[in-house]
């Protein structure tokens, strides 16, 4: 039996976040990655994403993202910097470890993973939610993708390509998409743009004030999207099945659910699939945290620079709890 007095699991930005709050507490830790290489699933975004804040919005806590010289920040950029601040802070973090499920012990929590078990006083649970895309039940005749799966527009230069989904990631693979292809964008309902001026820095602003984001509109109209959309090149059409059936290929851009099926165990999600919390604490069991899943985790938390302040509370209510 291994023992750590918190287990990590997920070592992406909130897993990272986590461990450099518990570290500066003195709070004996293990991070438990299941991915071969660092940077949690900024590696396997498209190419041209972009993030929506320039680097020094975009970080995490005790350390700023290098600058990035041309507006933006790249994945790629992400992902390089999420590796630096692992060896940075020396962060303790076992790779690629599968985490399995999460039991419950008279002394704390066990973590089962193809490595071994863990005893653990606590658990914080940051394995985010690019591993669970949600893909519809649709037999379609095409080939079938979703944002999980897209990477270049090359790749499917002068087919018919039917993009579904009017959030962000609909909007900037549509853009991304339309110079090379016969491109249809299928949204539920007319895309809403947020204002031009609108970035991360400003959205997570709005968010930890605990402002309504959604009135705002639903796309971040980040200078790809913006030049294609003022071009009349990106226009929305409603879902249709028959243009759906007539696509060479379909790329579902519709959305994810909670990474939380290692935690089947506990019983402790509920009917729309997430577990409840108070802060970051699980309801139903104080020695489990979550975090980085979305503002029900934390105002802004499943962005880089919003994950900070909501793992710097979980660890100082674990740091505050009785041993």
């Amino acid at each position: 039996m291994l023992e750590a007095d918190v287990v990590v699991i997920g070592g992406g930005q909130a897993g990272l976040a986590a461990a450099f709050h518990l570290r500066r507490a003195g709070v004996d830790h293990v991070v438990l990655d299941a991915q071969p290489v660092p940077g949690g699933a900024w590696p396997h975004a498209w190419n041209s994403l972009r993030l929506f804040s320039v680097a020094r919005h975009s970080s995490l806590p005790g350390w700023p993202m290098p600058p990035f010289p041309d507006g933006y920040p790249t994945a790629r950029h992400v992902a390089d910097y999420l590796a630096a601040y692992e060896k940075r802070y020396d962060i303790p973090v076992l790779r690629p470890v599968q985490v399995t499920s999460v039991t419950r012990d008279e002394d704390g929590l066990l973590v089962h993973s193809d490595a071994g078990t863990w005893a653990a006083r606590h658990v914080i649970s940051a394995t985010g939610t690019w591993w669970r895309p949600f893909r519809p039940l649709v037999d379609l005749p095409g080939r079938r993708l979703h944002t999980v799966d897209y990477r270049d527009p090359l790749e499917f230069t002068g087919r018919k390509v039917v993009v579904v989904g009017g959030g962000n990631s609909g909007a900037q693979i549509a853009a991304d998409l339309v110079p090379h292809t016969d491109l249809t964008w299928m949204t539920r309902r007319p895309p809403r743009y947020m204002p031009d001026e609108i970035d991360g820095k400003a959205l997570f602003d709005i968010a930890t004030r605990r402002g309504d984001l959604s009135r705002l509109g639903d796309i971040v109209a980040v200078p790809p999207v913006r030049e294609a959309r003022d071009r009349g090149l990106l226009v929305a059409t409603p879902v249709d099945a028959e243009a759906l059936a007539g696509a060479d290929v379909v790329v579902w851009s519709t959305g994810f659910r909670p990474v939380l099926g290692h935690l089947t165990a506990l019983h402790l999600r509920n009917t729309e699939g997430r577990v409840a919390v108070e802060g970051t604490t699980a309801v139903g069991e104080p020695r489990l945290h979550l975090l980085g899943y979305g503002s029900w985790t934390g105002p802004a938390s499943a962005t880089l620079i919003g994950v900070g302040p909501a793992a710097k509370a979980t660890v100082a209510k674990i740091a505050a709890a009785p041993a």
